[in-house]
Formats: structure tokens, sequence, C-alpha cells
């Protein structure tokens, strides 16, 4: 059971580390926000979101709904269209505002805002289905099984709240925000570059 657990640990790293448009998100509300707990609601909401991906990955849920081609347009449509306003609310942040209250969003926003980088992210969704999914599947024992599981969502928990304090501790040293300034114009053109992709893969459904 430890092996499963140690397992299903170092793969969400492998997984989690690359920039994507969730963690990008996080951090930037984490360097928005003077206090930590204010970041909480996209904190728990993307932790959470990862949490109910992986246990549907664990049972086999989500690789029945991937293999319907409509729920997959449907997915990669909301994923494109979420992405490209979530990189233009990003672009347009300046290095006064980074300070302000209007970067720093208000609870339900950040829920809002965090549902969609996490599931309305196709390539999210199916890196969970295709390898945590995939890679649990050689546990026929329940209790390595969700030891696995159990790993994989610790992992997204602990690292969201990394990220929310690693942009509350570049606000902190970049005092006039340029920094943060520059970084949400890189991660605006990131999330982008991922729209783009999605949008290549819709019109190769259509």
């Amino acid at each position: 059971m430890l092996g499963s657990f140690f397992h299903g640990f170092i793969l969400s790293i492998g997984l989690i580390l690359p920039l994507g448009p969730q963690n990008i998100f996080i951090f930037n509300q984490g360097a928005a926000h003077q206090k930590l707990r204010r970041t909480m609601p996209v904190v728990v909401t993307a932790a959470l979101c990862d949490t109910i991906l992986v246990l549907l990955a664990i049972l086999g849920v989500s690789v029945v709904v991937m293999t319907i081609p409509e729920l997959q347009f449907i997915l990669y449509v909301l994923g494109f269209g979420f992405l490209i306003y979530i990189g233009w609310s990003i672009w347009q942040s300046n290095a006064e505002e980074v300070h302000q209250k209007h970067a720093a969003m208000s609870g339900r926003k950040q829920i809002l805002f965090a549902v969609s980088v996490s599931l309305l992210n196709p390539h999210a969704v199916v890196d969970t289905v295709g390898v945590i999914g995939t890679n649990s599947i050689q546990y026929t024992e329940v209790a390595e099984k969700w030891a696995f599981g159990l790993a994989c969502i610790l992992v997204s928990w602990v690292a969201f709240v990394i990220l929310a304090l690693m942009g509350k501790t570049v606000r902190r040293l970049d005092q006039k925000g340029t920094m943060i300034a520059a970084m949400n114009k890189i991660s605006a053109i990131f999330i982008w570059g991922v729209a783009a992709f999605i949008g290549y893969q819709i019109l190769h459904i259509i």
C-alpha cells in the first residue's frame, strides 16, 4: 500500500509542475491579495475540482465520459472560450492594479474562475483520465487503489497552497508590481497558446 501511495505522489508531482492555466490563476490571486486567507476560495475550489477528477478517474467514470464525442466537443468549446476570457482578464492587469482591489477577485469570482480552469481545461481532464486513471488500473486491491488516489489528491491540495504563498511572497518583494504585471502578460500569452491548441483540435473534431 505504501508503494502505491508513493507512486501516486510522484506521478502527481510530475503532472502538477508544468505551468498551466490553473497554476497561473492561483499564483496570480496569491499575488493580488494581501492576506493568504483571502485566496482560500480559489485554493479550496481548485483542490476540490482536482479531487473530483481524481476520484472519477480511479472509479473509471471519466473514461466512459471521454468516449462520448458530443461531450468531448462541448468540453473543448467551453474550455476554449473560458481560456480566451481568462487570458484577456490577466492581460488587462497592470502594475498599479496588482496592489488594488480590482486585481484581487472576490471569493465568488475566484470560485467561478477556478472551476473553469480546472474542469473546462480539456488537457487537465485528459491528463487525469489518461495518466492517473490508467495508472490506477494496475492496483486491484481496494486499499492500494485508494492509497494511490489519496496521494494524488494530497499533492493537489499542498501544491495549490504553496502556489498561493509563492504569489504572496512575490507581491511582498515586488512593491511596484512591475514584475507581477510582466508575469501576467507572459501568463496570458501562455494561456492563449493552450486555447489556440484546443481550437485546432476543435477544427479536427468538426
